[in-house]
C-alpha cells in the first residue's frame, strides 16, 4: 500500500486516473480521499476541477470495465474462489460481498450499474454481476460512466467547498465526516427512486391487466 500512499500524497491527473481505476477494481482505495482533496487543491488554483472529475470518471470506467470482463470471462466459480482467497481478503473482499452485489444487480436490472455506483460497499463490485450476466458492454459503460461521474462531481463539490474554511491538515477528517452524511443522503435518494419506479411499474402493470380483463369480458359478451 506504500505505492497508493505515495499517489495520495502527490495528487495529479495521472494519479487521480490510476487511483480511481484501482478503486473500481478490487483494490481498497477510498474515492473520497482522492477526488475531494484533488478538488480542494483545484480551489487553490493547483488543478482544474473539471479535469479532476474527468480523469476520476475515466479511471473509474476503465477499472469497472476490468471487473466487467473478469466477470464475463472467468465466471462465478473463479470469481468466488478469488474473493475467498488470501489476496481477495487483503482487498477486503469475500464471497458474501460479491453475492450482495449480484443480488442488487439482479433485483434492479441494468439501472443497478448506475445507482450501484453511488452505494458504498457495492460501488466497486457492481460491475462483476454485469459481466456475469453478459450485459451489453456499451450499455454497461454508459450507465457506469454516468453513475461514476455523478459520484465524483459530488465529491469534487465537497472538496471545493471545504477549501474556503478547512485547513489542509484537517481536510481528510472533515471529508470523512461530511462523506458519511452524503452517503446516507444518497442511499435514501436511491431507495426513494427505486420505490418510485417500482410503484410506477406496478400501476402500469395493473392498468394493463384491467384493460385485458375488460377486453376479454367484451369479447365473451359478443
Amino acid at each position: 500500500m506504500g505505492f497508493i500512499s505515495t499517489l495520495l500524497s502527490q495528487l495529479n491527473y495521472g494519479a487521480i486516473f490510476l487511483l480511481m481505476l484501482l478503486e473500481s477494481t478490487v483494490i481498497p482505495v477510498p474515492s473520497e480521499l482522492v477526488v475531494a482533496p484533488a478538488a480542494y487543491h483545484a480551489a487553490g488554483g493547483n488543478l482544474n476541477i473539471w479535469l479532476v472529475i474527468l480523469f476520476a470518471t475515466t479511471g473509474a470506467a476503465c477499472g469497472a470495465s476490468i471487473n466487467y470482463w473478469a466477470g464475463w470471462y472467468l465466471g462465478r466459480p473463479l470469481i468466488y474462489k478469488f474473493a475467498n482467497s488470501k489476496f481477495g481478503h487483503l482487498c477486503l473482499l469475500n464471497q458474501e460481498k460479491v453475492e450482495k452485489s449480484e443480488k442488487y444487480f439482479y433485483n434492479h436490472g441494468i439501472v443497478a450499474t448506475l445507482t450501484g455506483r453511488l452505494i458504498p460497499g457495492i460501488r466497486h463490485l457492481i460491475s462483476i454481476p454485469a459481466g456475469l450476466a453478459k450485459m451489453n458492454y456499451w450499455t454497461f459503460l454508459l450507465y457506469t460512466t454516468i453513475g461514476a461521474g455523478v459520484w465524483h462531481a459530488i465529491l469534487a463539490l465537497l472538496g471545493y467547498y471545504l477549501h474556503s474554511f478547512v485547513p489542509e491538515e484537517q481536510l481528510n477528517n472533515k471529508i470523512l465526516e461530511y462523506g458519511e452524511y452524503i452517503k446516507i443522503t444518497i442511499i435514501g435518494l436511491v431507495i426513494l427512486a427505486i420505490l418510485y419506479y417500482s410503484l410506477k411499474w406496478l400501476i402500469k402493470r395493473n392498468k394493463k391487466v384491467n384493460i385485458d380483463i375488460t377486453e376479454s369480458n367484451v369479447d365473451n359478451k359478443r
